[in-house]
């Protein structure tokens, strides 16, 4: 067992490293290449490109717990309401999505607008 992790662990090191140093260089070169000649900002180093490629990484995620299976907020809160929505009846589904519409300002229902 310790044989094999005497393998994995610099091939892991390798790996992040390996990972940071073409992010960076992708990320240099693709700012490099568009953003100067578009919009007339300056080039970068290869050390603020990395570093705008953690701060993406940090701001927007992307990398990790995709496949874990815990839905993040908006999958719990989507299940919440399939759970509450399905043991309503139609009139009180109706008289929900009106009351959310009165509520966030998007006007008459579409039964309302149908009747006059």
């Amino acid at each position: 067992m310790r044989k094999r992790w005497f393998f994995i662990a610099p091939a892991a090191i390798l790996g992040i490293v390996l990972f940071g140093f073409l992010g960076g260089e992708l990320v240099l070169l693709l700012w490099n290449w568009l953003l100067p000649s578009l919009f007339g900002w300056r080039q970068i180093t290869f050390w603020q490109a990395l570093g705008l490629l953690a701060l993406c990484r940090i701001l927007f995620g992307g990398f990790g717990r995709h496949g874990s299976g815990r839905p993040g907020f908006r999958g719990r809160m989507g299940m919440r309401m399939k759970e509450r929505c399905g043991s309503m009846t139609p009139e009180e589904r109706e008289k929900f999505r009106q009351a959310m519409r009165e509520r966030w300002g998007f006007g008459p229902s579409t039964s309302e607008s149908k009747g006059q």
